[in-house]
């Protein structure tokens, strides 16, 4: 059996807190590197475009609270 496979096999039996703990532990260097470039694209200057689209969005009246949708679909957390 091939390396990958007993992996494969192994995270299967898991429970689901340790396949959570994996999970996150795998996860981590990915967040850190997308963390890392949001961070140098925002000194940079090239998420502004979208600050300004937000901020637009907002004067114009077309935003809504984030509280306000949830309750719409029913979500008991929202209210």
């Amino acid at each position: 059996m091939s390396t990958l496979l007993e992996i494969k096999a192994a995270i299967e039996k898991l429970s689901p807190r340790d396949y959570a703990e994996l999970m996150a532990m795998l996860h981590a260097p990915v967040d850190d590197d997308w963390d890392r470039q949001i961070k140098a694209d925002a000194t940079a200057g090239r998420l502004d475009h979208l600050v300004e689209e937000s901020r637009a969005d907002i004067a114009a009246g077309r935003c809504r609270p984030l509280e306000e949708l949830l309750s719409e679909d029913g979500n008991e957390a929202a209210r």
